[in-house]
């Protein structure tokens, strides 16, 4: 279960030197507007991931008169420190360098809602292969190295392919096949789990947003053309050896689990026939659901919310924060404060941000 029981964010964009004690349940963060809120959002999720989910650049993220980042936590009494500079990242956890950054990811799991991000339903495919290898990660943090290999193994191919050299392709074609039908096989079991978690919760009658939202359906493109089994080796093998001289002439695979996608449905209509409305209710349907189902897996994450109420109305909130209660996960919620939230007193702290100064 990850707790973030103390929070250090210094250098961080308009953060500096802002140090928390964070509620073990709810935390909302009131501010107006380009006061630093989705900085504190992006500051959680850069320590669980080593990264942002607005920028690739760190010097987008280090303020100009600085060359240094540092975000560090006590999180389920480990201690964990991020320093960061444009050219450099070291990372330890209880004083001891962390070897990858999956220790981050396992040591503080973090979900995201936000509309930076992007609603996953109607989104881009990037997006929909990070939500569902974000959960797939987390059932079996041993498909970290198996996807590595295949980027690893996938950019030899395309270097081969640029340069015309057709030699050594058989041999990383061999490899590739192998490791993709291990992702497909993962992807497709995993999306078998959040179905079969949405049926149940829809069966329990506990949670009435499920069962509002409708009649939903993922349909999962695997990434390789029809006819391509993707959990078999040999067809997957005997489709690329066969078209060698077709991706020689692209230049690159333009197929595989790199290109897979998502293809969600409501009512049976399409998500591309969906309204704004229903494509931000999907979302947030599938985002829950993959929170439940860590935490039925006993893998509690911490949930980020960024402004709330800017994209959803008063009772999508409601039923949210009713939901993610009483799942007892830690949350980490932005909002302007003009719509009062039905939030446990008890169970919650409230902090102000003015101009990147965090008060409680």
């Amino acid at each position: 279960m990850a707790i973030v029981e103390k929070l250090h964010v210094h250098r961080f964009r308009n953060l500096s030197n802002q140090y928390l004690e964070p509620n073990k349940n709810i935390n909302l963060l009131l501010g107006k507007n380009a006061q630093g809120k989705t900085n504190f959002i992006e500051a959680l999720y850069y320590l669980g991931h080593n990264r942002s989910f607005k920028t690739k650049r760190t010097k987008d993220i280090i303020p100009f008169d600085c060359n240094l980042l540092q975000v560090g936590a006590i999180i389920d009494d480990a201690r964990v420190l991020l320093k960061k500079t444009n050219s450099r990242s070291e990372i330890t956890i209880n004083q001891q360098k962390a070897q990858n950054n999956s220790q981050l990811s396992q040591l503080l799991p973090t979900q995201i809602i936000s509309p930076d991000r992007g609603f996953v339903v109607g989104g881009a495919p990037k997006l929909k292969r990070s939500y569902l290898d974000w959960g797939v990660f987390h059932i079996n943090p041993n498909l970290l190295t198996t996807y590595k290999s295949y980027n690893k193994t996938l950019k030899n191919i395309n270097l081969l392919l640029v340069k015309n050299n057709t030699k050594e392709l058989e041999y990383w074609m061999s490899k590739l096949a192998h490791l993709s039908t291990d992702i497909s096989k993962a992807r497709i079991e995993y999306i078998q789990t959040l179905n079969d978690t949405i049926k149940e919760t829809e069966k329990s009658n506990k949670v009435d947003f499920f069962q509002q939202a409708g009649d939903l359906s993922m349909n999962f493109q695997n990434g390789w053309i029809r006819g391509v089994d993707p959990l078999s080796y040999d067809s997957v093998f005997g489709y690329l050896s066969t078209n060698i001289q077709s991706f020689v002439r692209l230049k690159h695979l333009g197929c595989g689990p790199h290109k897979a996608n998502i293809e969600y449905s409501l009512n049976n209509k399409t998500e591309n026939h969906l309204s704004r409305g229903e494509q931000k209710t999907l979302s947030l349907v599938y985002w829950m659901v993959q929170v439940l189902l860590l935490v039925e897996k006993n893998i509690k994450p911490v949930v980020l919310i960024d402004d709330i109420s800017s994209e959803l109305d008063q009772h999508k909130i409601n039923q949210i924060l009713q939901f993610l209660s009483a799942l007892d996960v830690q949350l980490f919620i932005t909002d302007i404060g003009n719509t009062p939230l039905n939030l446990s007193q008890e169970n919650t702290t409230i902090f102000q941000i003015n101009n990147g100064i965090i008060s409680q």
